[in-house]
């Protein structure tokens, strides 16, 4: 079947009452992977956002209210599962195959939005976004929240992970380096042609601020267009009002990044 194309969709429900949401499942690699679709209710001019999730199987799983939160500012939100998951084919693979349910969500935005799209990353999500920024030139903009960017250094600071990395990847970073390499979208950043925003909490012991700084670093010596904030006292969850402030301020950005990019157009 064709990469991106819906198979079945059905209603969701929704925790808020002015954006509709439906579950769907679409086609990835020869897979069906299922992901959540939120839309405002009203009908609109709506940029999309596709939402990458953090963790892996049940931790870490897409929350209805949060792909809302972002809904509610007026844009269609899609956050894929990735494979493995929710009674979605395939395995979960940390960043490895799975990278295409993100890069072939992308397709689902844009049956249902005007054309700009935005990644939006949490944690493990990280990987998914920077993947689907390199490997998609129909990118408006990048914004990876406590995002993991390189597995090796996620196996030096997460003993609690080793074991289900090890599973995955086939060995530790001093067996499998291949595996956790291939995986590492920082080899190929350059070929992202997207303005990032990078937003990580100082005091995250999930994924540590040196996750966000690699990512920087690469960017700067590419030349890459990107922002960074930095929040000395919170951990890798923000407190209800410091996320909330910051969600309404990475929309903001976003749509700056959407008018830069008209600025661009013939």
């Amino acid at each position: 079947m064709e990469n991106g194309k819906i198979e079945s969709k059905k209603w969701y429900p929704s925790p808020n009452p002015n954006i509709r949401m439906q579950e769907i499942v679409y086609w990835s690699e020869g897979l069906k992977i299922k992901g959540l679709l939120a839309e405002p209710k009203i009908p609109g001019d709506y940029s999309g956002i596709l939402y990458l999730r953090g963790g892996i199987q049940s931790i870490g799983m897409v929350r209805p209210a949060r792909i809302a939160q972002f809904a509610s500012q007026g844009f269609v939100v899609f956050a894929p599962y990735y494979r493995g998951n929710r009674g979605g084919e395939g395995k979960d693979e940390f960043g490895g195959a799975d990278r295409w349910d993100a890069v072939y969500g992308v397709d689902i935005l844009k049956t249902r939005c005007n054309g700009h799209i935005h990644l939006l990353a949490f944690s493990r999500g990280g990987i998914m976004a920077l993947w689907t920024a390199v490997l998609r030139d129909d990118i408006t903009s990048v914004v990876t929240w406590a995002g993991v960017t390189d597995t090796v250094l996620t196996y030096k600071e997460r003993p609690d992970m080793r074991r289900m990395m090890k599973r995955i990847y086939g060995g530790t970073p001093n067996t499998a380096l291949a595996a956790y390499e291939e995986r590492n979208p920082l080899l190929r950043i350059e070929e992202a042609k997207v303005p990032f925003l990078i937003i990580h909490g100082l005091k995250d012991e999930n994924v540590s601020p040196g996750q966000a700084y690699l990512l920087e670093e690469a960017l700067k010596m590419n030349n890459q267009p990107h922002e960074t904030w930095y929040f000395p006292d919170y951990t890798h969850f923000f407190p209800p009002a410091a996320n909330r402030r910051t969600v309404k301020a990475a929309v903001e950005w976003m749509r700056h990044q959407e008018k830069q990019e008209k600025k661009k157009l013939p």
